[in-house]
């Protein structure tokens, strides 16, 4: 089977936004729209209506709000799309960051009223620097908004991209009517569907019959296309991959406005999967032998079984469920008779997968975010995924000293997920754990699947420390008695010492000016 065939078939993407712009929405509405399903869920607000596939966890539905990524698998005509819809609130920000690790696109989504937020601009940051291509579409145009070209302009100035419209709305915002779609020249007019459950109807108009129907909104729409055009506002692929222009199109995922049209952006313009960056700065072609890199371990998605799923990115070959596989760290064989294709909570058996695709291991023990797999001989290896710096920690213990088996076997899987850092020493001991968290909704989540998953009520205690820095295993006796100060060791071995705050640090370097006190690897990327 040609293998470069079936990866220029891939598009594997990435939705990011700012909270409740409508991501997990517009993610419900693609799969609608390629018939992945019948009836599109809502996160929140909508009595009579399912909770979207992307966002199972029961917390998700409570709160209304993505907390743990997830992959879904697609098809349009003939193009296989890939789609991970990533959570949006930055306490979070850490499993976003490691699916752009794994994807080839993202699609940023905005909310119409409120234009760029500061989450926002933290996520194209990251797809700046990781050289990910980015399309933006303005969701929520059903409701009142800013004006299209003030959002153009926000874009424009405050990401140092170029807007390129590839579609522009027909009415203003909470009118929308219809869409110009500037690469066809075709004017549509969309038709509200009950609820916005199932797919909106869409009707292409001759010149006369858009005039009749939309008036001076049509006219408006024209003129402003105009003067975008004159501005050199114009999709061109080059600078699109380059990451010098972003294409924007208008949509409103609630009543399923728009989606047909980011379909066929994806399938035309959207880059393909295609060779990748190894961790000695070569390439890996995608006819290669196989190899993936796992980005995402979560347990918990089966109702009736405590399995656990790894999520690999394949990046070249094709994978064939059956086939012995190396674990890259360790050299260690592992069996991929139980491989799934994975659509939300759901999946079904995965027979074959190819560069772009998606695949989760189910059971493989000892996987871990960051591991590479390959073909056994082969001797690729991808990048590390870096971790964040953390801002806020606490300590936890087990409530009811008799579920402590419980207890520190729900550490250790929520640990393996990177659902929050883990630290140790042994002055606290095994049963009262240090969690190290970008933001403090993560402790949330931790005490709640804690409790659902594993049977094991605990209780919090906040910590003090704000800031945490890397220390050498030498230099640990150094810190020693230090007030404001404790060393713990992370579950992969670095060495963390924690800081009341930065003053702290500064006292202490003053006091050991031979001390090494290295800021976190991510810390340093993303500040």
């Amino acid at each position: 089977m040609d293998i470069a065939r079936e990866a220029a078939r891939r598009r594997t993407f990435a939705i990011i936004s700012h909270p409740d712009a409508g991501k997990s929405t517009l993610t419900e509405a693609l799969a609608l729209h390629t018939e992945m399903i019948s009836e599109a869920g809502v996160t929140h607000g909508k009595a009579g209506r399912r909770a979207t596939v992307s966002d199972w966890m029961e917390m998700e539905k409570a709160r209304g709000i993505s907390i743990s990524s997830t992959a879904l698998q697609m098809q349009y005509g003939d193009t296989v799309v890939n789609v991970v819809d990533t959570p949006g609130h930055a306490d979070f920000s850490e499993d976003t960051y490691r699916v752009l690790a794994a994807v080839d696109v993202a699609v940023m989504v905005l909310d119409a009223a409120k234009g760029l937020e500061p989450q926002t601009l933290k996520l194209f940051d990251v797809c700046r620097r990781s050289a990910i291509p980015v399309i933006t579409v303005v969701n929520k145009w059903d409701r009142p908004a800013l004006a299209p070209l003030e959002l153009l302009d926000q874009i424009q100035q405050r990401l140092g991209i170029v807007p390129t419209p590839v579609t522009w709305p027909i009415g203003i915002g909470g009118d929308f009517q219809g869409a110009l779609d500037l690469r066809s020249g075709e004017i549509i007019r969309y038709h509200r569907t009950a609820g916005g459950a199932t797919i909106a109807g869409e009707e292409v108009l001759d010149r006369t019959a858009a005039e009749e129907a939309f008036g001076v909104d049509l006219a408006t729409a024209e003129e402003e296309v105009e003067l975008l055009a004159a501005d050199g506002m114009v999709h061109d692929q080059e600078t699109f991959l380059s990451g010098r222009t972003s294409p924007v199109l208008f949509a409103a995922g609630l009543l399923n406005f728009g989606l047909s049209q980011l379909l066929q952006v994806l399938v035309d313009v959207a880059p393909a999967a295609a060779d990748r960056r190894e961790a000695d700065g070569g390439r890996r072609p995608v006819d290669s032998p196989f190899s993936a890199y796992v980005f995402k371990v979560q347990a918990g998605m089966d109702r009736n079984h405590r399995d656990h799923v790894a999520f690999a990115r394949v990046c070249s070959g094709r994978f064939e469920r059956g086939d012995v596989v190396e674990q890259a760290s360790t050299r260690r064989p592992i069996t991929t008779k139980y491989v799934q294709s994975m659509f939300g909570r759901d999946r079904s058996t995965a027979d074959e997968a190819f560069p772009g695709d998606v695949i989760g291991l189910v059971n493989a023990t000892g996987l871990r975010i960051g591991d590479t797999l390959r073909a056994q001989g082969e001797r690729v290896e991808f990048p590390a995924i870096v971790r964040f710096a953390p801002e806020h920690f606490a300590e936890i213990r087990a409530a009811d000293v008799s579920r402590s088996k419980q207890f520190r076997r729900g550490m250790d899987q929520l640990d393996a997920e990177g659902v929050v850092q883990v630290l140790r020493n042994d002055a606290r001991g095994d049963a009262a754990p240090v969690l190290a968290a970008v933001g403090p909704m993560q402790f949330e989540v931790v005490q709640d699947r804690l409790a659902n998953e594993f049977g094991a009520q605990t209780r919090l205690q906040r910590l003090d420390y704000s800031v945490a820095r890397q220390v050498a295993r030498a230099d640990v006796g150094l810190l020693a008695g230090t007030s404001g100060v404790e060393v713990f060791e992370r579950s992969d071995g670095t060495v963390l010492a924690l800081f009341t705050d930065r003053w702290r640090i500064r006292s202490v370097e003053r006091a050991h000016p031979d001390l090494e006190l290295a800021v976190l690897a991510a810390d340093v990327e993303l500040a």
